[in-house]
């Protein structure tokens, strides 16, 4: 009998990647994506609806929605926007120091 590889909860494994500066580096540069991606998810989870509801609501299909939330695509601004209008969210930027 197999035994399973034993889960390593992300915020240990990530922790542990962003000892290595190459890593850390790369995570960096992909933040603002990351930023996306956790807004989205996390809107779409708060307002308790699925991707297919959300994708309903904004006259696109599932996967669409499911390429976002797994970083397999940039959305933009107009895309943000509409899903944003879904939510009945509005959207803001910010920028910030680096330091």
């Amino acid at each position: 009998m197999k035994t399973k590889p034993k889960a390593i909860p992300f915020e240990k494994l990530k922790a542990d990647l962003m000892k290595d500066p190459a890593f850390r580096r790369e995570y960096e540069k992909l933040e603002p994506e990351f930023a996306i991606v956790r807004a989205i998810v996390e809107a779409r989870a708060k307002k308790n609806i699925s991707q297919e509801e959300l994708a309903k609501r904004m006259g696109t299909g599932q996967a669409v929605i499911s390429r976002l939330e797994n970083a397999n695509a940039s959305p933009s601004l107009a895309l943000i926007k509409r899903l944003a209008n879904a939510l009945n969210l509005k959207v803001e930027l910010r920028f910030t120091s680096k330091n």
